[in-house]
């Protein structure tokens, strides 16, 4: 795929569909745990041979790239999601220049790994301890990220948990973006070569 951009909309589909979920769960106390799982197992594949392999094949990125297609090209009118974007590429910023923050959450990942190879990511024992991890480490960093919803799901600590747990896998998406060249700009200047990216992989 010749676009230059294949790359870096892949990593913006990984953030579009987490924080899709997020915003789900939220508003709904569901989730769609085929596409979680797809978010959540990205943040274990620290060493992928490639940015598809992070998200373990198009397939399992069709969500985000669906959801990122319709902000690109202006069908998709809710500005929560973008919003809450912005917030997490803020607080990407803020995190990989806290090395002890970083060093905790690799430290966290890799304690977890076996546990989410076993059970699977999407197991409630997994969505704690990710969500525990997100707590006790990037949640302290400034911006907050703040999830808006039902009260009636937000205050039940298994949805509380998971999307934590989802959020950690939405910074391991931002990081990607940034460590692919990602800028605020692209999404200013760049906005016509994001879409057709993005159409490229939804073929």
């Amino acid at each position: 795929m010749s676009n230059r951009y294949s790359d870096r909309v892949l990593a913006l589909a990984g953030l579009a569909q987490a924080l899709h979920q997020v915003r789900r769960i939220a508003e709904t106390g569901q989730s769609e745990s085929s596409v979680v799982q797809a978010s959540l197992d990205s943040v274990f594949r620290v060493d992928a041979d490639s940015t598809l392999a992070v998200y373990g094949g198009v397939r399992d990125l069709t969500s985000g790239l669906r959801v990122l297609r319709g902000y690109l090209s202006k069908e998709t009118r809710d500005d929560a999601l973008p919003r809450l974007a912005m917030s997490v590429l803020q607080l990407e910023r803020r995190f990989v220049r806290e090395g002890d923050v970083v060093d905790a959450v690799a430290k966290g990942l890799e304690d977890i790994a076996s546990r989410a190879t076993e059970l699977g990511s999407t197991h409630p024992d997994v969505l704690s301890a990710l969500g525990g991890l997100y707590a006790d480490t990037i949640s302290h960093l400034r911006p907050r990220v703040m999830v808006q919803g039902n009260p009636h799901y937000l205050g039940q600590p298994g949805v509380v948990a998971e999307i934590r747990a989802i959020l950690l896998a939405a910074v391991r998406s931002a990081v990607l973006w940034r460590q692919l060249g990602g800028s605020m700009w692209d999404l200013i200047l760049s906005r016509r070569a994001l879409l057709e990216a993005t159409d490229d992989w939804l073929r």
